[in-house]
């Protein structure tokens, strides 16, 4: 029975940090990754740790943890599994407040009762560890476990998005993905096989965390009776919580057991349980991605799904439309008052060739001041409920600022907004301006209409 009076703010943000097994003399070990990024790049203060001693990049190098006068917050264990139990006895000896345990070779290599020897033995002392067999815990700015080299590392800026992933690779794809599409995130946690810190932990220290607003997780599989109880908090959970599961199809709950030594269980049964208690499911790594930026910017938002299309070109409101369509979202024609209404607010350029029927096509004749109009109109238009606008800045007839532009006119009127800019660097300050407003912008249709979606399926707390 794991316990429940977890204090896992050590974890995310330690002060001070132990590596257990660094290599003197390989420095690509694991552990010396570790040791010399969160030294050179990161505030904790950070401690190296192996039997013999010595010197590393210029520091001690302890021969045990015992021998370190400061107090340890988190150490992070990268030792041969059979040493581990050793290392864990030590550090709960010497007061160290919780661990990462980074090693493998436990339930996943066919050596459960040594895994189940270590979390019995945190667990008797009230030592927290995540792990083992996992990459452990990336918090912005603050500290970084992952053993993979800085240089190759693409990091989120710093935002209030949390993942938590049973599988390193996965977190790091999701990690990319955030970097590129502008989501920042609150911390990254890889948990492995899960020994003692789960899904059911983490989803309880992160709806109290005042870093984080939305919370998304990898999941493989649980334990006998964890689904249920994981899905039970979920609901109950403050923040919006979004779920990938693998696992999905027979081969795949193979897949999922010889990783990380998890029991997939029913899919199709998981899938409904989360619909009927409102819990989002991305069926991607994509959808994720997109779930969670549009959260970040509403996570108290509801929608009933009736969308409103502004675009510069017909060809893009009509893809819309069919993406829309497809995700179960309406998209309602406009009266001939409304597009009366529309058409009275659009500069003279435009007024006789735009298409002012659901979706609204300005053409790509249409001025910057046409796009704030149509936006603003949008905004009044009780026949819908979010406002999906896919912007093509490449149009001659507007600027770089527009982005900010409009996103003061949803601070304003309040009727959420879905920008589609196309993410290249060149185009980087309109991103700038939406995003800087709380606007989420979706790289390509798809994902913004994804975004949409989420909105409807979000159930407040």
């Amino acid at each position: 029975m794991i316990f429940q009076d977890l204090t896992l703010n050590k974890v995310f943000l330690p002060e001070t940090v132990s590596v257990v097994g660094v290599s003197l003399s390989n420095d690509h070990h694991p552990a010396n990754v570790i040791f010399t990024k969160n030294l050179l790049r990161y505030p904790v203060r950070v401690y190296a740790v192996n039997p013999r001693g010595g010197v590393l990049n210029g520091e001690k190098v302890y021969v045990s943890v015992a021998d370190i006068d400061e107090s340890i917050d988190l150490a992070v264990i990268a030792v041969r599994a059979d040493y581990v139990l050793q290392v864990v006895q030590q550090c709960i000896d010497a007061g160290v407040k919780s661990a990462i345990i980074i090693s493998g070779g436990f339930a996943e290599a066919g050596k459960a009762e040594l895994q189940q020897e270590v979390a019995d033995l945190a667990e008797r002392h009230h030592f927290p560890f995540i792990g083992p067999n996992c990459l452990g815990v990336y918090s912005p700015a603050a500290v970084d476990t992952f053993f993979l080299p800085t240089e190759r590392m693409v990091q989120p800026q710093s935002g209030d998005v949390a993942i938590v992933s049973q599988s390193g690779g996965i977190l790091v794809d999701l990690m990319v993905k955030c970097a590129h599409e502008g989501v920042g995130i609150s911390s990254a946690v890889s948990i492995g096989n899960k020994a003692m810190i789960r899904e059911l932990q983490l989803l309880e220290f992160l709806d109290q965390d005042p870093r984080t607003r939305v919370i998304a997780f990898y999941i493989e599989g649980f334990s006998q009776g964890e689904g249920r109880d994981f899905v039970r908090k979920a609901q109950k959970c403050g923040k919006p919580v979004i779920v990938l599961k693998a696992g999905k199809t027979s081969e795949g709950g193979r897949a999922v057991s010889s990783h990380t030594a998890s029991m997939a269980g029913d899919y199709r049964v998981f899938s409904s349980v989360l619909s009927q208690h409102g819990i989002m499911e991305a069926n991607n790594e994509n959808e994720l991605v997109s779930f969670c930026e549009a959260l970040s910017c509403y996570p108290d938002t509801r929608i009933e799904g009736r969308i409103g299309i502004i675009s510069g070109s017909g060809g893009h409101g009509a893809l819309a439309v069919d993406a829309c369509i497809r995700s179960g979202l309406a998209v309602p024609g406009f009266s001939e008052s409304i597009q009366q209404k529309l058409s009275n607010g659009f500069s003279e350029s435009i007024r006789s060739i735009a298409s002012l029927s659901n979706p609204v096509d300005l053409t790509g004749s249409a001025l910057e001041s046409d796009f704030v109009a149509a936006v603003e109109l949008f905004s009044d238009i009780d026949e819908i409920d979010c406002i999906l606008l896919l912007m093509l800045p490449y149009l001659p007839g507007i600027s770089s600022d527009l982005g900010a532009r409009l996103g003061h006119v949803y601070r304003r009127t309040g009727k959420p907004l879905v920008a589609y800019v196309p993410h290249v660097e060149k185009y980087q300050m309109l991103i700038d301006g939406f995003e800087l407003n709380r606007v989420p912008v979706a790289s390509s249709i798809e994902s913004a209409v994804c975004m949409t979606r989420v909105l409807r399926r979000c159930r407040p707390c």
